[in-house]
């Protein structure tokens, strides 16, 4: 199991992007090209190009019990399932050591069944949301019913794993 974990950005306090105050996680590696109509498109073009950090993950677990405010883990882009070994290792230390079940929601540009694996592997922790699909610029934002949020893409969709 590792002990740190490589991010781009950590933000304690996150109102937006699940209908629980969460930390939210930001992860440095993209195995793909989003690709809009022959042309290469990111949206989180300026996040790569952000500095690497590697924090220990007790200390990123503590810091989160340590927040009153906070109640869910979002984990997000890049590419957070790019990064499965590490995310694997933050989730089962806060799960088995820390002792803690709040909802962990991992946003990926995959689609479902693109990563059967890292859903079987993911579905052993207790209270894990996926948010499925690339986003595809140019359409009407809905709003899910799992996340209680709006999505920008109508392929986007979440689902509770676990």
């Amino acid at each position: 199991m590792n002990n740190t974990i490589v991010l781009k950005g950590v933000v304690d306090e996150d109102f937006v992007n699940y209908k629980t105050p969460s930390m939210t996680l930001m992860f440095p590696k993209c195995s793909f090209k989003c690709n809009v109509d022959g042309q290469i498109f990111c949206q989180n073009a300026e996040l790569a190009e952000q500095k690497d950090i590697i924090i220990p993950i007790d200390y990123l677990c503590e810091r989160y019990l340590n927040n009153n405010i906070t109640h869910a883990i979002v984990c997000m882009g890049l590419e957070p399932l790019d990064s499965i070994i590490e995310l694997d290792s933050f989730i089962d230390m806060l799960r088995n050591r820390y002792k803690c079940d709040d909802d962990i929601v991992i946003y990926t540009g995959f689609n479902k069944d693109e990563i059967t694996e890292q859903i079987d592997l993911l579905s052993d922790f207790k209270n894990i949301i996926i948010k499925y699909g690339r986003y595809v610029p140019g359409q009407i934002p809905h709003l899910d019913d799992v996340l209680g949020v709006e999505l920008a893409s109508n392929n986007q969709f979440a689902e509770r794993i676990s």
